[in-house]
C-alpha cells in the first residue's frame, strides 16, 4: 500500500430528475432538493453525513444549469463554490470526469482520492456508513484499485444492478473486501432469485471510490475521447474561457455511465482484480417510487401514513389502510380506500394505486409531449 495518504474529495452527483416524485417533483426542484424523507433535503442529508469525514470546500456537486442555483442555497458556503454545472446531460462517466479535472486542478495536480456518491439516496445507519466509507478509501488508495458499495439483496428485485463478488474475502479497517467478477443489469425475475439464493450478489448502489490518476488512468483506455475532450477543458478552469469551452465540448461527450464505460470493461479486462466490493448494510434505499417512501415510513404493515404538514392533525382515516397521503396545506379525509398514493401540490394533484406507482414518470412524459411546462 501506499505511504502517502492522499487528499479526500466527494463527488455528489446531483443531476437527475426524479419523475417518479411528479408533482413534487419539478425540473428545477428535483427529488434530491426536496425532504422526501425526514425535515431536510436528500441533498442536505447526503451532505451531512459526510461532513465527519472531510471539510466542506473537499464536497463537489454536479448539476445541471436548471438546478444550480438550489443546489448552492443547499451547500454548505464553502461548498457552494464546488458547484460544477453541466450544459446538457451526458450521464455519469462524463459528470465524474469533469469533477476529477477539477479535483486534479484544486489540487494542483496532486492526486487525491474521490468518493462519488448520489445525492438522492437514504441510509439509515450513518455511523456504520461512515465506517464503510473510510474503508472503501482505505482500499482505494492503492494505485489501479476502484472500489463499490454493495447492498446484499433483500429480495428479487429486478430494477437494480448486481455485483457478483469472487474468491476470499481482504480486509479493509475490519470490513470485508471482495474482488468483483462482474457486474450485471436488471436481469429478469427467474435470475434475480437466482442471485438471491447465491448469496454472492450484491445490488449496485452507484457508490464509486478511487484515486483521481486510476479514474482517468481508466478513462484513457476506455473513453479516450471523452479524457481528450477533458484534457483541452482542463486548460481553461479558472479563466473567463471556460463557460464557452464548456458548453461547446460537454456537448460531444459520450453519453454512457460508468459503469457501462469502465466498470464492467474494467472487470472483463484485468488480468488481476482492479475493482472490489465492500458489502454495506446501512439501512440503504434508492427511494426510487412513492411507493418507497411509505415503506420506509410505515412503521407496520398495512398503516396509512398521512405525511407532508407540520401538524399531528394533518388528517383522519376511517376503514382505510395502506395509504400514502400527502399534502403541505389540507387536512386529508381518507375513507375505505386501500393502498392508494395521493400527493397534493398547489398546481396539481397525483392519485395511484400504489403498485402503480412506478408508472408516474408517463405523466411526466405525456406532460412533456403535450408541452405543459407549467407541471414541469
Amino acid at each position: 500500500m501506499p505511504t502517502e495518504k492522499p487528499s479526500i474529495h466527494a463527488v455528489i452527483m446531483a443531476g437527475g430528475r426524479g419523475t417518479r416524485f411528479w408533482p413534487r417533483s419539478r425540473t428545477r426542484t428535483p427529488k434530491q432538493l426536496l425532504n422526501i424523507v425526514g425535515d431536510t433535503t436528500m441533498l442536505e442529508q447526503t451532505v451531512a453525513r459526510l461532513r465527519p469525514l472531510l471539510p466542506a470546500d473537499h464536497i463537489w456537486t454536479v448539476t445541471n444549469a436548471e438546478q444550480a442555483q438550489e443546489v448552492k442555497k443547499q451547500l454548505p458556503a464553502a461548498a457552494k463554490k464546488r458547484v460544477l454545472s453541466e450544459p446538457v446531460g451526458r450521464n455519469t462517466a462524463a459528470a465524474i470526469a469533469l469533477a476529477a479535472i477539477h479535483v486534479r486542478h484544486a489540487e494542483k495536480g496532486r492526486d487525491a482520492l474521490l468518493a462519488v456518491l448520489p445525492a438522492d439516496h437514504y441510509i439509515a445507519d450513518t455511523r456504520n456508513y461512515r465506517k464503510i466509507v473510510s474503508a472503501a478509501l482505505e482500499m482505494a488508495r492503492a494505485p489501479q484499485r476502484m472500489v463499490v458499495l454493495g447492498i446484499p439483496p433483500t429480495r428479487p428485485d429486478t430494477g437494480f444492478g448486481y455485483i457478483e463478488r469472487m474468491g476470499d474475502a481482504l480486509q479493509s479497517k475490519g470490513l470485508a473486501v471482495f474482488a468483483v467478477r462482474r457486474f450485471t443489469e436488471k436481469p429478469r425475475a427467474a435470475v434475480a432469485q437466482e442471485y438471491l439464493d447465491s448469496g454472492k450478489y450484491q445490488w449496485n448502489a452507484g457508490m464509486f471510490f478511487w484515486r483521481v490518476s486510476t479514474f482517468l488512468d481508466n478513462l484513457r483506455q476506455y473513453l479516450p475521447k471523452t479524457l481528450e475532450a477533458l484534457e483541452i477543458l482542463s486548460q481553461h478552469i479558472g479563466k473567463r474561457s471556460y463557460a464557452a469551452k464548456l458548453n461547446n465540448i460537454y456537448r460531444q461527450l459520450e453519453n454512457i455511465s460508468v459503469d457501462y464505460a469502465i466498470l464492467e470493461p474494467a472487470t472483463r479486462d484485468a488480468t488481476s482484480p482492479s475493482v472490489f466490493v465492500i458489502p454495506a448494510v446501512i439501512g440503504w434505499s434508492d427511494i426510487g417510487s412513492w411507493a418507497a417512501v411509505y415503506e420506509l415510513l410505515a412503521k407496520s404493515a398495512g398503516e396509512n401514513v398521512i405525511a407532508g404538514a407540520t401538524s399531528r392533525s394533518a388528517g383522519h382515516t376511517i376503514d382505510a389502510q395502506g395509504n400514502f397521503l400527502w399534502s403541505p396545506t389540507k387536512f386529508i379525509a381518507a375513507i375505505g380506500v386501500r393502498d392508494l398514493v395521493v400527493v397534493e401540490t398547489p398546481g396539481a394533484l397525483l392519485i395511484c394505486p400504489r403498485d402503480r406507482a412506478q408508472d408516474v414518470g408517463k405523466i411526466v412524459k405525456w406532460l412533456e409531449e403535450n408541452k405543459r411546462k407549467d407541471l414541469l
